[in-house]
Order: C-alpha cells, then sequence, then structure tokens
C-alpha cells in the first residue's frame, strides 16, 4: 500500500517542475469543494467560478512557495481564501436596483444583500463525501441554504472567512489562522463577532421541508403550479406561511405577510392578464422553478423570465426569492 503522504510529496515535486497533470491530481480531489467555498464567499455563481480559476492560476505560480507545513486541502483554502477577499476589496459596492416596468407597492423594507446569486444543485452532488471538521457548527445542507448565504453576506469579508473555516468546515482556530496568515486570537475574535451578527440575521426554527421527490413535495410543486400557471394569487399566497418573505435581488424590495405579497403579485407579476409555465429544478438544496412567460401575441411561446428558489417550512412557503433569467444558464435551463 502506498504512503498518501509519499504520493502527494512526488506530485507536489513533479508539479514543481512544471508537470501539468501532476498538478491536477494535486488539486482535483478539492476542486468542487473550493468551488463551494468561494461561492459561500462572494454569494455568486459567477464571482466564485473566476476565483476559483485565479486560485488555481495562482497556486500553480506559487507551487514553489509550498513548504509542506499544512496540508495541501489548507494552503490551497488559504490561496482560494484570499482570492476572494481581494475580490471583495477591489469590488464596488453594488447598488440594487429596480427592474424596468410600472412602479411596486411600497415594500415592506429595504434588502441590504441585493448581490446575490442562486447555486445549482449539480455543484453540491458533485462535493466530495469527506465531512467537516469536528468543530463545525452547521451541516452541510444548512450551510449552503439561500437563508445562511444571505446572512453571510451581511458579514465583513474577513469575518465571513473565519466564521465560514470554523463553523461550517470544521477547520480549528490553528488551521484557520494558517489559512489566513493571522494568529489564533485574532480568529477567535472574529469568530464571536460573526457568529453574533449570525445569529440577529438568520431566521427562526422551521419544520423540516418535504424530502426532495417526495409525494408531499410533488403535492406542493402541483398546487403552485396550478395556481401560478391560472393566475390565481389567492391560490398562490394561500401556500405561504403567515410570516413569508418575498424578495428579488437585485431589486432590494422586501415583502413579508401574505397580504403585501399578493399585491405585489397582482401589481406586477401578473399584470395586464400575464400567465407563466413553471419548471421544477433545485438550487441550494431547496426546491425551485423556473418561470417562462408566454408571449402576448405567440402564447404557445414562453421565454425565460426568472427562477424562484422556494425555503419551505413543512409543505408551506416560509420564503420566496425570485432570481432574473441570467441565472438559468447556470442550471442548465434554456431561455425559451
Amino acid at each position: 500500500m502506498c504512503d498518501d503522504s509519499a504520493v502527494t510529496a512526488d506530485l507536489v515535486d513533479l508539479a514543481r517542475a512544471g508537470d501539468g497533470e501532476a498538478f491536477r491530481q494535486l488539486v482535483g480531489p478539492y476542486e468542487r469543494e473550493l468551488q463551494v467555498h468561494c461561492y459561500r464567499m462572494l454569494g455568486s455563481v459567477q464571482d466564485a467560478e473566476d476565483a476559483m480559476q485565479d486560485a488555481l492560476l495562482a497556486a500553480w505560480q506559487g507551487l514553489g512557495g509550498f513548504e509542506g507545513r499544512a496540508s495541501v486541502r489548507t494552503w490551497l483554502y488559504r490561496v482560494a481564501t484570499s482570492r476572494c477577499l481581494n475580490v471583495r476589496r477591489s469590488a464596488r459596492r453594488r447598488q440594487g436596483t429596480l427592474p424596468p416596468g410600472p412602479q411596486p407597492p411600497e415594500p415592506t423594507r429595504l434588502g441590504e444583500v441585493t448581490w446575490l446569486e442562486p447555486c445549482p444543485d449539480t455543484w453540491l452532488e458533485a462535493l466530495p463525501d469527506a465531512e467537516p471538521g469536528p468543530e463545525s457548527r452547521y451541516e452541510a445542507r444548512e450551510a449552503i441554504s439561500l437563508a445562511f448565504i444571505t446572512a453571510v453576506q451581511r458579514l465583513p469579508p474577513r469575518q465571513r472567512a473565519v466564521l465560514i473555516l470554523r463553523d461550517v468546515l470544521g477547520f480549528a482556530a490553528r488551521e484557520a489562522a494558517q489559512v489566513l496568515g493571522t494568529t489564533e486570537e485574532s480568529v477567535t475574535s472574529a469568530l464571536k463577532r460573526a457568529r453574533a451578527t449570525l445569529r440577529s440575521g438568520l431566521p427562526g426554527p422551521a419544520a423540516p421541508p418535504p424530502a426532495p421527490g417526495s409525494a408531499q413535495e410533488k403535492r406542493l410543486i402541483e398546487r403552485l403550479t396550478r395556481a401560478y400557471e391560472a393566475g390565481d394569487v389567492d391560490g398562490i399566497v394561500a401556500l405561504f406561511t403567515d410570516d413569508a418573505w418575498l424578495t428579488m435581488p437585485p431589486a432590494p424590495l422586501e415583502y413579508q405577510g401574505r397580504g403585501p405579497i399578493a399585491r405585489f403579485l397582482a401589481a406586477i407579476a401578473f399584470r395586464d392578464g400575464r400567465t407563466y409555465r413553471l419548471v421544477p429544478t433545485r438550487a441550494n438544496g431547496q426546491l425551485a422553478l423556473a418561470a417562462y412567460l408566454h408571449e402576448i401575441r405567440h402564447p404557445e411561446d414562453a421565454r425565460a423570465n426568472g427562477l424562484l428558489v422556494l425555503t419551505l417550512s413543512g409543505d408551506r412557503i416560509q420564503a420566496m426569492t425570485r432570481f432574473t433569467s441570467a441565472v438559468l444558464p447556470a442550471f442548465g435551463l434554456p431561455p425559451a
């Protein structure tokens, strides 16, 4: 039986000598989890893909500086986290934008997080089977949910990195300090502040959602699809919890409660007799539906109108987050 550390050392030596295949074997087992890490850090699939490519290039170019004091995985997390922090430092603050069209009803509030994209479940299916470290506080499903991704985007980038490394991935304080190039004391202090902020930003406990593909989930899809495609606003909001939220990044508008949600749907989504077709998919480990708007002149045709990601509490919708049709290609969904 070969010693894994010896094999890794051999691959490092070959990669340093310019062997591209050795480098691919070295980093390949970690690529998908690093990509999901970049998504958690940045809240955007496109930004995560760009940061991941930059990280791989930096790792290839910086392999000579890898001294083996930490594992290859820890070293790669250091490179990827550094790239994500650079993205946050260099990016201009993205402002929320209202879509063209009629004036929407007065919202319940204006949201803080407007730059957000959903993550296709295909990213999660390809994750390695490795369990998070023993110090993790969040289950894998919870740590990729839209509510969690939204909440961590409110944290300052450095605190965000510490919380993800410690409470999601389960890195020890010493490992997290290695990744961030700082001290354990600094990591502990940042984690305390991040946890306090996150607790206030996450929604309260909810009933477990139906299992994917279960009869209960299928019934919910059927009821929502039937009401949505019929333009039945009352039928749609009857599926929501009393305190449900409707949000729509990058628009900052947020509506809470069945009444405000119904007024928005009637005034905007279903104005002028608009009709839709819905196609089920999954995002962030949650049920999602791609919405296609029927053409007025050619009702047999429908063009992409957006993606609806549902946060469920039992068989009720606790939150509906609508994204623009620009996110659909990442889900393998057509424009029409």
